[in-house]
């Protein structure tokens, strides 16, 4: 009998995990680093043990110190979540070596699944349809464009498309390496890559008793850097072919029932427009997207995982999906510098309640967004009967949602959903391809924002006697403020006067506090809500969140850099460099590597020039704005 589950994951995962252990009146204990030793998931468990150091290869991915915690709190089960040790077949024999229970499959089907290339021979063995692998050699020019994949793991890293024969190599290298890294397995294969493919999943849960449900399909078709952003259930494809659910879950029972599969999986596949589909890979665990399977089935995969560990038995069937649900991940990143993960402190992190909504977050106001770990923040699933409707509401609440402190792809999930291709169900791997990438914020809106928020600093600096900063009894200059936007400098100039405000443009103050500000632009009146940190200002309107920085008047010689200069976009780990002093350099040529957030991300020459400092080295930990190296001009 279970009593107490250790979670070996963080963040959301181990919340959500916890919100149903507790349920069930059991107790929870949890594992964390010391980067994480403040974040939510660990005050809300029962019992903590504390992991020591960072990384993850300190931390999360000890199977040696999981188990050693889960005995020492008195666990005497052990839920791995997803990622890290949840597919690591070495992990789940050591707990159970341990006596303690594991909530996930047999080790075998852990084993079996784990290496991608013996999944699809097994796979092709059951009579499931699969995508043929080829081996690095044997790839030809007719073969491309190919799909460079990791073995082991998944989430997108380790994968990569090549549409040269010249560039294979070097991407099978950069691949091996990012596979390395996260999934402490470097083994790569290649397959045909399917460009315009639809990327279905169905759900499974079996028992120890013969029992398969095949719980319902999802489709996670639009993916950046293959990894998913929304995820719905069920898929527009499948509701309009009428033979192919049917036949999606019938080679997913097959799968499972090939490695005797027991407790919660997912097996996906690649599909196209007419309906054929192809055997992808089976994910051993719980998916990050399961929220939508259970919005529309009403079922706890949590629960019915530990039921079927504890040996109860499943009904015969599943119950019938009802409705439409649709998850997005909202992830810290950058829109304006090509997404690049955010670190920070999450100031302020709200998004409203209502029917039908549903937020499983790894944060709250204040929470540390990290550079060792995903930058996925929370997943925000909407339901109900109808899927343009949900997906308008999901994309509301977005809009509407306050986030201070670190750039978040909200505005790119909100577009998405508002997609006519979207709204139509067409939604294909090649979405981004085919539709871009988002629109930016109006330059309008941005210059509103800022005008308002210096107002709100001009409102926060008034005296006892209520004289307006910058206040003149004669007509002088306009008071001057500028904010950095992305990389764009914007310059406000105002006066406000006896007659009230006086700003270039058809624009009017109506009222104006230091957090609080209504203007009147075009005869429209629209109120702003300004909050200030410390070197960040977040205004808030239903134009949307514009994030800015002041510019100080007087630069700091000491924070300035000399030219040429790359210095570190965020934190994070130098992995390699490829480059040396005194090196010639072409524009765009890669100089160094670093690794945050459990990516890769390559940092390039400026210009062409000549290699003139290098100060880092692989290994080394560097912080936002760190110098790298500088490229000079060649002699």
């Amino acid at each position: 009998m279970i009593s107490s589950v250790l979670v070996a994951n963080r963040g959301e995962i181990a919340r959500r995990i916890f919100r149903t252990v507790r349920s069930l009146g059991l107790s929870t204990v949890a594992v964390y680093s010391s980067a994480d030793a403040r974040m939510p998931f660990v005050d809300e468990a029962d019992a903590a043990v504390h992991l020591p150091g960072n990384t993850p290869g300190e931390t999360y991915l000890r199977a040696d110190l999981v188990v050693e915690a889960a005995l020492r709190a008195g666990a005497d089960a052990v839920h791995p979540g997803y990622g890290f040790l949840s597919e690591n077949a070495a992990f789940a024999q050591a707990v159970i070596d341990a006596g303690l229970t594991w909530i996930g499959p047999p080790v075998d089907a852990i084993s079996s699944m784990g290496s991608k290339i013996e999944a699809k021979k097994l796979m092709a063995a059951a009579g499931v349809p699969v995508l043929a692998e080829l081996t690095p050699a044997e790839v030809s020019a007719d073969d491309l464009p190919v799909l460079v994949k990791a073995s082991a793991g998944g989430g997108g890293r380790g994968m990569r498309v090549v549409s040269r024969l010249e560039d294979l190599a070097a991407e099978i290298d950069a691949a091996s390496a990012e596979a390395l890294s996260a999934f402490g397995d470097g083994t790569v294969f290649c397959e045909r890559y399917l460009a315009t493919g639809r990327h279905i999943e169905v759900q499974i849960m079996a028992d120890r008793h013969g029992t398969i449900w095949a719980v319902g399909e999802r489709e996670c078709s639009i993916q950046r850097r293959h990894q998913k952003v929304v995820e719905e259930a069920p898929s527009p494809l499948v509701d309009r072919i009428p033979a192919m659910r049917a036949e999606l879950f019938d080679a997913a029972r097959k799968a499972a029932a090939a490695i005797s599969y027991t407790g919660a999986g997912t097996v996906e596949f690649l599909a196209d427009e007419d309906g054929n589909f192809y055997f992808l890979e089976m994910n051993t665990r719980l998916q990050v997207e399961h929220p939508v399977t259970e919005e529309t089935t009403g079922l706890d995969l949590v629960e019915l995982q530990i039921a079927v560990a504890s040996g109860e038995e499943l009904p015969p069937e599943p119950p019938p999906a009802v409705g439409h649900a649709i998850e997005v991940r909202l992830y810290a990143e950058d829109p304006q510098h090509e997404w690049q993960p955010q670190t920070g402190v999450l100031h302020r992190f709200a998004l409203e309640q209502q029917e039908g909504l549903r937020v499983d977050s790894g944060v709250v106001d204040g929470s540390e967004v990290s550079p060792y770990y995903d930058p996925m923040l929370a997943k925000v699933i909407a339901c109900g009967a109808d899927r343009a409707a949900v997906a308008r509401r999901l994309a509301g609440v977005l809009e509407r949602a306050t986030i201070h402190g670190v750039g978040t792809n909200r505005e790119l999930l909100a577009w998405i959903l508002r997609h006519p291709a979207f709204l139509a169900g067409d939604t294909d791997t090649a979405f981004f391809d085919t539709h871009g990438v988002g629109t930016t914020v109006d330059d309008s809106v941005v210059r509103a924002s800022a005008l308002a928020a210096a107002l709100a600093d001009a409102a926060g600096r008034r005296t006892p006697v209520r004289v307006p900063s910058g206040w003149r009894n004669l007509v002088s200059q306009p008071q001057r403020k500028s904010y950095r936007y992305g990389d764009d400098v914007v310059e406000v100039a105002y006066r406000l006067t006896r007659d009230g405000l006086v700003v270039d443009g058809n624009t009017a103050l109506i009222s104006l506090d230091p957090g609080s500000v209504a203007l009147e632009v075009n005869g429209v009146r629209r109120s702003f809500e300004v909050a200030a940190y410390g070197g960040l200002v977040c205004v808030d309107s239903a134009l949307g969140g514009v994030t800015l920085r002041p510019v100080e008047r007087f630069v700091d010689p000491a924070d300035q850099v000399a030219a040429g200069s790359l210095v570190a976009p965020m934190p994070g780990t130098v992995i390699r460099v490829g480059v040396a002093v005194g090196e010639m350099v072409k524009q765009g040529q890669p100089l160094l590597w670093l690794e945050a957030m459990k990516m890769e991300h390559t940092i390039a020459a400026p210009a062409d020039g000549v290699v003139g400092e290098l100060k880092v080295a692989a290994g080394q930990q560097v912080e936002v704005g760190t110098v790298l190296a500088v490229v000079g001009e060649s002699a």
